[in-house]
């Protein structure tokens, strides 16, 4: 690794932050904690009512490298695009504020991404649940260090192996420049990172998982009431339309790879609408409904589908209603949800 004496390059992360006291200096500490030394920590509080904000303020007062923003309620995306305006270094990383990161990450990172010469470099994850058992793996870590083209890590997002996650990520602030979190939406991390890898953008990935997502057990998948129904499963489809649009103009030759992902998309949109919701007069759920009809010769032959997925889209272009309800039975009865 480099030499600490040679750490002259700032590094900004930026930490959104919303009523998270029981985790926030957890992941405050892991940060402060870092062998790369020549860092900022921007904490973004928005619009906290449990006293996150004042924990913000307190711990700025142990460490001067803190630098604290309030800001009104504007959700995840709001917070971070404040927190890139305000950086002042030459690199950007982000934490979530219930997450934590190894001491050397950062150092890591920037090892990596100089020597490579890429504006972007990624570490590994994994996912540790509130018992500290670690979970299986979301995106399966390399072997090695790599280095993936923008074309290749599209496709590694397509498939549903790569991490779009900026907080696993390290890079240089001059790749924002035209370039925001969207705001009002979800799965935001998908879409912006599509931008920059359209910049011609090549990662350097790391094998190691420096980065360790904190998994609260049913916070993302249970429901107060059966009829919730979360705006994620409708920002997916749109963005997967997005990389059907994108792949046709730019990209022709993932075309398959790009339909693939729009009909697993929109098989994850079915699978969690409640049953109520699926009424015509729906417009998104009719649309849905109308793209697997148009597109039912792809789901029969498109080669990069698993037979799970094959089969379920199948039976959902049929007979949607039908389908979920006989899910919903069967799922009662394994003891799942």
């Amino acid at each position: 690794m480099e030499n600490k004496t040679e750490q002259n390059c700032l590094i900004s992360v930026i930490v959104p932050v919303y009523n998270i006291l029981d985790c926030l200096e957890r992941c405050v500490n892991s940060i402060c904690g870092q062998t790369w030394k020549n860092l900022e920590i921007l904490l973004v509080d928005d619009g906290s009512t449990d006293g996150t904000g004042k924990l913000c303020d307190l711990l700025a007062e142990k460490d001067d490298r803190i630098r604290v923003f309030h800001k009104p309620n504007g959700g995840s995306s709001s917070a971070r695009n404040l927190g890139i305006s305000m950086a002042k270094g030459k690199w950007i990383g982000f934490v979530d504020s219930d997450d934590w990161i190894e001491p050397q990450m950062y150092e890591r990172l920037y090892e990596a991404a100089t020597a490579a010469g890429t504006s972007i470099a990624q570490a590994s994850r994994d996912e540790i649940d509130e018992d500290y058992h670690k979970r299986p793996d979301v995106c399966t870590p390399p072997e090695q260090e790599v280095t993936c083209t923008a074309e290749d890590f599209l496709k590694t997002l397509l498939l549903h192996q790569g991490d779009c996650s900026f907080c696993t990520k390290l890079i240089k602030k001059s790749l924002f420049e035209g370039h925001r979190f969207p705001e009002g939406k979800l799965n935001e991390d998908f879409r912006l990172l599509v931008e920059l890898l359209c910049e011609g953008e090549r990662v350097r990935i790391l094998p190691e998982q420096l980065y360790h997502v904190f998994y609260r057990i049913g916070s993302n998948t249970r429901r107060k009431d059966k009829n919730d129904f979360s705006r994620v499963f409708e920002d997916i489809v749109e963005n997967a339309d997005y990389m059907e649009q994108l792949t046709r103009e730019r990209y022709p030759e993932l075309r398959e790879y790009a339909v693939r992902f729009a009909l697993v998309q929109r098989l994850d949109y079915l699978l969690h609408i409640p049953v109520g919701r699926m009424v015509d007069t729906d417009v998104f759920y009719k649309s849905v409904k109308q793209y697997l009809r148009g597109h039912f010769s792809d789901t029969r032959k498109n080669p990069l589908l698993d037979k799970k997925s094959r089969a379920y889209l199948t039976l959902l272009t049929i007979a949607p209603k039908t389908v979920r309800r006989v899910h919903g039975w069967t799922m009662k009865l394994r003891g799942v949800g």
